[in-house]
């Protein structure tokens, strides 16, 4: 399942996007501990390509998708 999420980015001078916090509806935010991996990947349940960011959030793992100019977070 999608959780659309708002995310404070860092835009570097080459264009990079860096993710650094997440904001769920409910205004609770985390930030991004570490990001281990970034690649363009299809996103879950969907043709449509993205890119993933795998962050450490709190020594845990997560997927963080941008997808047609929108942030989300799979969730079971």
């Amino acid at each position: 399942m999608k959780n659309f999420v708002k995310v404070i980015v860092s835009f570097d001078c080459d264009g990079t996007l860096t993710p650094k916090v997440i904001i769920w509806d409910d205004a609770q935010s985390f930030n991004i501990d570490k990001i281990t991996d970034i690649r363009f990947t299809p996103s879950p349940k969907n043709e449509k390509a993205g890119i993933r960011y795998t962050c450490l959030i709190h020594g845990k793992q997560r997927y963080l998708f941008f997808e047609n100019s929108r942030w989300f977070v799979k969730t079971s």
